[in-house]
């Protein structure tokens, strides 16, 4: 049993080598790769038109003010019943 060990930690440092050889040529495909992805599945979104993109931007900041107001008028009520409270 001992002497299979021994000939893997011998050919554990070539494959050692190897590997660290491997990562170093291999390292700009594989940062290149994520980006790659990414340019093939824009080609895939269908983006909207100028005239849904501004109903759609509409759209969101009448909410973000219909939501700005109602957390102000929480916010101002929460604050009158504490001072009520307090005093």
């Amino acid at each position: 049993m001992s002497e299979s060990k021994k000939p893997a930690a011998a050919g554990k440092n070539s494959s050692f080598l190897e590997k660290v050889a491997n990562f170093f040529k291999t390292l700009p495909k594989r940062i290149a790769q994520p980006f790659k992805n990414m340019w093939r599945e824009l080609k895939k979104v269908t983006w909207p038109s100028r005239k849904d993109l501004l109903n759609y931007t509409l759209i969101v900041l009448a909410f973000m003010t219909f939501m700005g107001v109602v957390i102000g008028l929480l916010d101002l009520g929460a604050s009158r019943l504490v001072q009520l409270i307090i005093g």
